[in-house]
């Protein structure tokens, strides 16, 4: 079955569409210019949550509080700044995000381990803990249940993003219709596994917790866990999920009827939020799609699209509309994974450049176009060494990474 068949896309949907949710974010004051800075996520009840982080050694003060907060399974609300990262900040950074939660809490009217606290920005800086404290006695008014609300919400996530990431969509469980969305941001420091991203679901479906958790790892792996920027994963990555329950449906687990349909929905919001992070990072003019096919399994596709996508040299060559497809065959052989050289089949778009692994006479000029015009570039390898199969996505090396990255921290 398709997925058009089995969910629906909702335009302008967000997450606060799902039943039980309101959102909100403002300015206060972390960050040098004027765009909003703090937000939250509220749900009207106690919510199913799980969710997965960073597989950085250094993991920031943040991540502590929400994993704490997790170990019930509930999540009422969410708090997350941008700015600062509150990470590699000491017994001082975690007194401040413990005083994040403390104070959300308070504010939000709702018990302080159903709290999950959020950071994103500059490493190594204490937050100024006048300003968050102040934003946070605020933020109350601000949330909404509509489009403006999500909006608010959206652009208070944003570091060197250019665009907000957002993604809803509906599927039905029994007779009932169940929602997912999803908010994200992310746009440097992007590497599986996890980048330096934060993401947020949110779904009104019932779902059973252990299987919630489950359905969020795999997604992950072959989401989120599939992109690259940079080749650096940060410290402070972290992707929520709260399920509400309003929607009233009959209980979800891996049993149902339906499971595979929500699964199918739940990972479609996830790969578009994914994709989004891709095409958006920093200085960057395209996104680029690696697709492996016949690797002897699909753990050895995935560490292949994962070393092409990353290559800089490929992402250099795609930047300079050059279709040099040695650097993709070199990058293919030092993934550390089996490949039969005599065998592989290289594509730029539907131009094909290597076939079982020789020269294939092509129009440069039409490949020079395709690379050129193209605001995806896809690039397929295809194995003849088994079944797996995988597909990663990152985006071009430009002059504009360098120049963001030369100067974030001043």
């Amino acid at each position: 079955m398709s997925e058009k068949q089995v969910f629906t896309v909702v335009e302008g949907g967000s997450v606060t569409t799902p039943k039980g949710f309101t959102a909100g974010g403002l300015h206060c004051g972390l960050k040098k210019t004027e765009r909003n800075d703090l937000a939250a996520i509220l749900c009207e009840v106690p919510a199913t949550a799980a969710a997965v982080y960073t597989t950085n050694v250094f993991q920031a003060a943040p991540l502590k509080v929400t994993r704490e907060s997790l170990a019930n399974g509930t999540l009422q609300a969410v708090i997350v700044n941008s700015g600062n990262a509150n990470a590699c900040t000491g017994e001082q950074g975690e007194a401040d995000a413990y005083e994040m939660r403390a104070a959300a809490a308070r504010e939000l009217g709702v018990n302080e381990l159903d709290v999950a606290v959020a950071s994103t920005g500059v490493i190594g800086e204490l937050l100024k803990m006048d300003r968050v404290r102040s934003g946070i006695a605020g933020l109350p008014e601000k949330l909404d249940g509509g489009a403006a609300g999500a909006e608010e919400f959206c652009q208070a996530i944003l570091t060197t993003d250019l665009v907000k990431k957002e993604c809803c969509v509906t599927v039905k469980v029994g007779e009932v219709e169940v929602t997912i969305a999803g908010a994200a941001k992310g746009s440097g420091m992007i590497h599986p596994n996890m980048a330096t991203m934060l993401g947020f679901m949110t779904t009104d479906a019932v779902i059973d917790g252990g299987d919630l958790l489950s359905l969020l790892r795999t997604t992950t792996n072959t989401t989120f866990n599939m992109i690259t920027v940079d080749g650096d994963t940060s410290t402070n990555d972290m992707l929520v999920t709260m399920a509400s329950g309003l929607a009233g449906n009959e209980k979800l687990t891996r049993l149902h009827a339906d499971w595979d349909a929500f699964a199918a929905a739940f990972t479609h919001v996830c790969k578009s939020l994914a994709m989004a992070i891709a095409r958006d990072g920093e200085g960057a003019t395209k996104l680029i799609e690696v697709q492996i096919d016949g690797a002897v399994h699909d753990e050895a596709a995935a560490a292949i699209a994962k070393t092409v996508v990353g290559s800089s040299l490929v992402k250099s060559a795609i930047f300079g509309a050059d279709a040099n497809w040695g650097r993709i065959i070199a990058a293919v052989g030092r993934a550390g994974v089996p490949v039969s050289p005599e065998r592989v089949d290289i594509s730029l778009g539907g131009i094909e450049v290597l076939r079982q692994s020789r020269p294939v006479a092509f129009d440069e000029e039409q490949a020079l176009h395709y690379l050129q015009k193209s605001d995806t570039v896809r690039i397929t390898v295809a194995l003849a060494d088994g079944e797996g199969k995988a597909t990663a996505w990152g985006c071009d090396l430009t002059y504009d990474y360098v120049r963001i990255n030369a100067a974030y921290r001043t």
